[in-house]
């Protein structure tokens, strides 16, 4: 359950933080508070009702249930982040904006809200399969305790990273401006799960010693004899009865070799080796550290994908149409566009990309048996037994797994084929080899982009449609018409600049600038139908009278001339002058057109 419960994190994680608080929400509190504790209702209802099914099954059923209801508590969740807009209501927790990891540790509070409803109702079911007897609160806690190592790198180090980026500390983040700020960040993480990570995982397991004994002597003396010192604990999951082991560490003396009791109760002397020849297998290979560089590789590709999506989606016809359809914020819009198909190439990249390589891991590790212990029978006979008393999953496969007898079945052939065990080994690292290749040629592709000078080329397009948003959110405020206007007029739109200057006038008549510059482009408007040079002078006179300054009685002067009163024109220009020296070259050559040329032949 642990890969599907961190693809479950992942995507609640990135559905969170990626999103946008919006300005306003689009429910009001009355609205959503209800509706939100609607949904909580309802998946408590669902949830007890799938749990009651289970109630007298097997521990396969009851996963399947568990992971049924985590698919929709991952829905649900979405739900409350973009249609009920909750980080809206949880952004005053970030202290303005200084320690946003409280508006996300917040958010993923609300997720395990959620799952902590799942669990209090999953308690009986669990109780009747794992013959177990919890308190609520206590088996709540215990689910946490399994799940919050999922996210606790990523809450820690964002907590220390907030923290650092408040303090006084100009030269720290000088560091993670620069190119190497995401080496560094990837470097702090590393030592993170090196060091601290296993014993606090360990602690909140559960996990105690294997006490001394003949069987751990046992244990031990195996491990030395493959060059291999760990730790041995008990692994308490799902009450030690699931028929599994582990190993967790990356480094020497920071490295545990965990055993559920049900496995070594249930698997002899040769078949526990061949399970512990496999998880040793995971550290010959440094499996370990390549799952590391696996999560690295994912954040390059999203970071070089993030510097690409705003050209893709604002250089789209179909983002403005999808704004016209909806209607919604061009910054919402934006936001979760951006989101999704980040969303989207993370869970791709880990059910697919990642899959691939944790199977084959697998395989490898199996593969480790031949040199532990020359055949591959233990653990073939181990898997068997691990198929047959797990509930007949002989064939069940998984994302992150290869089935358990497709696992024998290339076992069997290995003793037949010793090649195939090379010639596995080639196409894992070949695989590797090209994906680092893939990655280090995205980001340098990336790095040739203009990605700003590409932006300026949509920015006009992408401002037009964020005022005509303002004018549908705002229909009393002339001013998003005006700035409307002045960009559609600057675009060479006239008669749409013209039908916005119109609306916002007769919202604010008596506004100085929107008398002006609607005056000015029925003076100066391309298309003749919509020159007006007798409205022109009157608007562009309540300009003036309104605001006396050097660009006005500009438009004022050019409105005389367009009637034929050149003498004011000029009087006009000259006072102009006066008010705005510095732009007397301008109202000069303005001067000298009036004398020179009519506005009928100008504008001809």
């Amino acid at each position: 359950m642990f890969y599907n419960n961190l693809i479950y994190f992942l995507v609640a994680i990135f559905a969170f933080s990626t999103s946008t608080a919006p300005g306003t929400p689009a429910l009001p509190p009355y609205l959503a508070l209800p509706l939100f504790l609607l949904l909580l209702f309802s998946f408590a209802r669902i949830s007890a009702r799938m749990y009651g099914r289970v109630l007298h099954g097997s521990s396969r059923r009851y996963f399947a249930a568990e992971k049924k209801l985590s698919l929709l508590a991952v829905f649900l969740f979405g739900g409350m982040v973009y249609l009920l807009d909750l980080k809206y209501y949880l952004q005053p927790l970030s202290l303005g904006g200084r320690l946003p990891i409280l508006v996300n540790a917040a958010g993923l509070g609300v997720f395990f809200l959620l799952l902590a409803i799942m669990w209090t109702r999953a308690r009986p079911a669990y109780e009747a399969v794992f013959h177990r007897s919890y308190t609520t609160a206590g088996f709540v806690l215990s689910n946490i305790k399994s799940n919050l190592p999922i996210v606790l790198p990523w809450l820690l180090l964002s907590l220390a990273f907030d923290l650092l980026a408040i303090l006084p500390l100009p030269r720290f983040q000088e560091i993670m401006d620069s190119p190497w700020g995401d080496l560094v960040v990837f470097m702090v993480f590393v030592i993170f799960l090196a060091l601290f990570f296993p014993p606090l995982v360990r602690w909140l397991w559960g996990c105690r010693p294997m006490p001394p004994g003949p069987l751990r002597e046992r244990i031990e003396a195996f491990c030395r004899r493959q060059n291999f010192r760990a730790p041995i604990y008990f692994w308490p999951l799902f009450e030690g009865q699931v028929l599994t082991a582990g190993i967790m560490g990356i480094l020497p003396g920071f490295r545990y070799l965990l055993v559920t009791p049900a496995l070594l109760a249930t698997l002899n002397e040769e078949e526990l080796d061949s399970v512990l020849a496999h998880e040793i297998g995971h550290v010959k290979k440094m499996h370990l550290v390549l799952y590391v560089l696996l999560f690295l590789g994912f954040s390059i590709l999203a970071g070089s994908l993030a510097e690409l999506l705003p050209v893709l989606i604002l250089g789209s016809d179909m983002f403005y149409r999808l704004l016209d359809w909806f209607g919604s914020s061009p910054e919402v819009l934006f936001g979760a566009l951006s989101g999704l198909v980040l969303l989207v190439v993370m869970l791709l990249y880990f059910r697919f990309l990642f899959g691939w390589f944790i199977r084959n891991f697998e395989r490898q590790a199996d593969l480790f048996v031949f040199r532990a212990q020359g055949t591959a029978r233990p653990l073939i006979s181990a898997f068997e037994k691990i198929a047959a008393l797990s509930g007949d999953i002989r064939d069940q496969k998984s994302w992150h797994h290869f089935g358990i007898g497709e696992r024998i079945d290339f076992l069997a052939r290995c003793e037949q084929d010793p090649s195939l065990i090379r010639r596995h080994d080639r196409k894992v690292y070949l695989c590797l080899g090209c994906y680092f290749l893939v990655i280090l040629a995205t980001v340098l592709a990336v790095r040739q982009v203009d990605t700003a000078r590409l932006l300026a080329g949509y920015e006009t397009r992408y401002t037009e449609a964020v005022l005509r948003h303002k004018v549908r959110e705002e229909p009393g405020n002339s001013r998003w018409l005006q700035l409307l206007g002045d960009l559609l007029q600057g675009r060479e739109m006239e008669r749409k600049a013209m039908e916005a200057y119109e609306k916002a006038l007769r919202l604010s008549p008596m506004n100085a600038d929107l008398n002006n510059n609607l005056a000015w482009l029925l003076l100066t408007a391309r298309d003749p139908a919509l020159r007006d040079p007798r409205r022109a002078l009157t608007l562009a006179r309540t300009a003036a009278m309104l605001k006396e300054k050097g660009y006005i009685l500009d438009t004022l002067a050019t409105a005389f001339w367009a009637n034929g009163l050149m003498e004011d024109a000029i009087l006009t220009e000259l006072k102009a002058i006066r008010l705005d020296p510095d732009n007397r070259a301008y109202y000069q050559a303005q001067i000298d057109k009036f004398r020179s040329a009519t506005w009928e032949q100008d504008s001809g």
